[in-house]
């Protein structure tokens, strides 16, 4: 069974293509922390995860980086 994904690009579903034949990279943008968590903090976390475990068991072999924004003034001014 082929992986097929929309692709907003093209406005259609295409097959899964990796760039290196069984393997991919995925990079997610994780959360801007500027207050307390919310749903959509573990919603991102979950659905990527999700992916990553889905695509190993079907034999992928998959990088998978996640980063998390530094903090800055606007979180230390809304943490006093």
């Amino acid at each position: 069974m082929s992986v097929r994904l929309y692709d907003s690009l093209q406005a259609a579903v295409v097959d899964l293509e990796p760039r290196v034949a069984g393997h991919v990279s995925m990079y997610v943008c994780g959360p801007t922390v500027q207050s307390a968590p919310h749903i959509g903090h573990l919603r991102s976390a979950l659905v990527y995860d999700l992916w990553r475990r889905w695509l190993t068991a079907r034999g992928y072999a998959v990088t998978f980086v996640r980063n998390v924004t530094d903090i800055d003034d606007k979180v230390l001014a809304n943490a006093t």
